[in-house]
């Protein structure tokens, strides 16, 4: 019993994902309000309706809001709600519902097709977006409907609102919805330091998936139409597709934790800071590359396989997905800066070690 519990007690070494973090404070002691008594099922009860007043006002903006269980079903619903099955969805290469949604988009809509664009930094190239709608017209070729970004990207990147008012003028012209997955949204504002509208609605943005797993919360993202015209029975599409819950008081209650007293984006601001923390001083070590630029809670590096092999080897535990040497490194609402400095010490201790082993080789 006693190793069991020191087994349950120790701190996993990791900058693997932020899914691996906890309930942030707020969001538990809303949960622990929200299980006081009984409140009306499916949604009818007063905690899903101020977790929707307060996206609302998040956003200073009459939307409609749905509660899903996770991030595959807020893009694959949203994105089913937009198209037809012989309709296309333009997204970045690198984007999670091309890479790790294990086909829901096309599967929720029945067949409709993912359409990869490129750009730099995990971002879309506006140039790339007109060439890949009109590249056929004709009614052997799936049509394209959607425009979909992910807000941060996938390389821990950020739009601007300048970029993002780009895309969305050039979706408007071309007749394509513009959708957001915002898995790590919160972590994005706190980047930029604007306010939320500028980066959603007011750059053309029709349909947002707001994440709150990565951020606080214990389960669900809220699926956000600005376009009110485009949630027409979406109630309908979850309910079909198992995702309307009868206790929705517990995902409602978790955005209530973190939206009331601004904690989505003190926490948010706090993933930031440590992954900015590790970004610092890991470029000050011989050796080491920073892959992409930082701009919210995640840290590309390249590393010699046989460094990383050895960060494995001492327990710590974090994502090889980008090419040969390529390591993600992401920051958590809870990351403290002593778990920071005991990565970045053992990392120079291999780092040194690599580099007179090369020393010594030539």
């Amino acid at each position: 019993m006693l190793r069991v519990r020191l087994i349950m007690e120790s701190r996993i070494r990791q900058f693997a994902s932020d899914n691996y973090s906890g309930i942030c404070p707020e969001v538990w002691a809303a949960l622990e309000k929200a299980n006081a008594g009984h409140v009306r099922s499916y949604g009818e009860d007063t905690w899903t309706e101020r977790a929707s007043d307060l996206i609302r006002e998040v956003f200073e903006k009459d939307c409609d809001v749905f509660f899903v269980f996770n991030g595959t079903a807020a893009n694959s619903l949203s994105l089913a709600s937009l198209c037809q099955s012989y309709h296309s969805i333009l997204c970045h290469q690198t984007a999670h519902l091309e890479t790790d949604e294990c086909g829901a988009p096309e599967f929720f809509s029945n067949g409709t097709k993912v359409l990869l664009l490129t750009g730099g930094e995990g971002k879309i190239d506006p140039a790339a977006i007109t060439p890949m709608v009109k590249r056929r017209s004709d009614i052997h070729y799936p049509k394209p409907k959607v425009l979909s970004v992910t807000q941060a990207t996938e390389l821990g990147t950020v739009y601007k609102p300048e970029e993002l008012g780009v895309l969305g003028q050039i979706a408007g012209a071309l007749g394509l919805r513009f959708h957001m997955d915002g898995a790590r949204f919160a972590n994005a504002v706190a980047s930029l330091g604007v306010r939320p509208r500028e980066i959603t609605w007011e750059a053309g943005v029709e349909v947002l998936c707001l994440g709150g797993t990565k951020n606080g919360a214990p389960v669900g993202d809220a699926v956000v139409f600005f376009n009110k015209n485009l949630a027409l029975e979406f109630d309908y599409r979850c309910k079909q597709a198992g995702q309307l819950a009868s206790k929705m008081r517990f995902l409602a209650a978790p955005w209530v934790g973190m939206l009331e007293g601004g904690a989505w984006l003190k926490r948010a601001a706090h993933a930031n800071d440590m992954a900015a923390l590790l970004q610092s001083k890991a470029e000050a070590i011989p050796g080491v590359r920073l892959l992409f630029p930082r701009q919210a809670n995640s840290v590309f590096l390249e590393l010699p396989p046989r460094v990383i092999q050895a960060l494995h080897d001492r327990g710590w535990i974090f994502y090889t997905f980008i090419g040969e040497g390529g390591c993600r490194f992401m920051g958590t609402w809870d990351t403290q800066e002593s778990d920071v400095e005991a990565l970045l010490s053992d990392l120079r201790e291999l780092m040194l070690g690599e580099g007179a082993a090369v020393a010594l080789k030539g």
